[in-house]
């Protein structure tokens, strides 16, 4: 296990999940809350929504395989190994059942592991990724996570490129993403997030999720931002007749970056579902 650092204010770590380390960033105590980020993004994008919640559990954010400061791989880059992951980290901790907080890819991750060991898990806020997800909006996707693959001279390219990105984040949010999610080489500054990992990702994010939902049986609270280009008013009303029983908040003036955009409803959002 590498020494360990902090950042933030928050402790950072890697940690043996037997077959993977994977680097994680924790604050807090109480019951065990995980974060899981979405493609190509890393834990330090939770910070903010941490913050707010630390005072009342153990928060860890995880760099997912292929990810951050995580091992990666040459291949596992599908739904089935996300999920062991999740549960092998939940078992490396010896802290759970845990919630899980997922983003996006992270989303789709922490309703496999809940669906596929349910005993491990306590309960699930799946943030902006849900079952039958428009073909062109994965195309879209797709495009954006093979384009990041770049050199960048200077961090002001790399803040440039994440603005015109992501063009609805705040600048605190870009800050974030530019400091945390790429590292020195010869060349330039090229993004921590391996790009072979991120080609396998993107491309498995197409599987069928019907199955998860179908089966996951631990409480699961659906998120979506209003604005979303990637889950569709139409794909989320499909998920809801596909299980009427789960929840859903609809954040208002927020895209598919919801956790980032607007922390605080997030934040009530994760509470308020809980607490209930």
């Amino acid at each position: 296990m590498a020494a360990d650092t902090h950042l933030d204010g928050m402790h950072s770590r890697r940690i043996d999940a037997g077959s993977i380390a994977l680097n994680i960033r924790e604050a807090g105590s109480g019951p065990l809350m995980l974060f899981f980020h979405g493609i190509t993004a890393n834990s330090v994008v939770f910070t903010p929504l941490m913050a707010r919640l630390a005072d009342r559990f153990t928060t860890i954010a995880v760099d997912q395989r292929g990810h951050g400061h995580s091992d990666k791989p040459e291949s596992g880059y599908d739904a089935d190994s996300y999920a062991r992951d999740i549960a092998d980290l939940i078992r490396a901790l010896d802290r759970g059942p845990a919630i899980l907080v997922g983003h996006s890819l992270g989303s789709r991750n922490a309703v496999t592991a809940a669906a596929h060991h349910p005993d491990l898990v306590r309960s699930v806020v799946a943030i902006d990724f849900t079952p039958y997800i428009e073909t062109e909006a994965l195309d879209a996707l797709e495009a954006r996570v093979n384009a990041g693959a770049q050199v960048f001279d200077r961090p002001e390219d790399v803040k440039a490129y994440l603005t015109a990105r992501y063009p609805n984040l705040p600048a605190a949010a870009i800050k974030i993403r530019a400091e945390s999610g790429f590292h020195a080489v010869d060349a330039g500054l090229v993004p921590l997030a391996s790009p072979t990992a991120m080609a396998q990702t993107v491309t498995g994010l197409r599987s069928d999720l019907t199955g998860a939902y179908r089966e996951v049986t631990r409480p699961v609270l659906i998120v979506r931002g209003a604005d979303s280009k990637l889950v569709s008013a139409d794909a989320l009303a499909k998920t809801s007749r596909l299980r009427a029983d789960l929840p859903v908040v609809v954040v208002p003036d927020a895209d598919h970056y919801v956790n980032e955009m607007a922390p605080d409803t997030t934040f009530k959002a994760i509470t308020n579902f809980i607490d209930a």
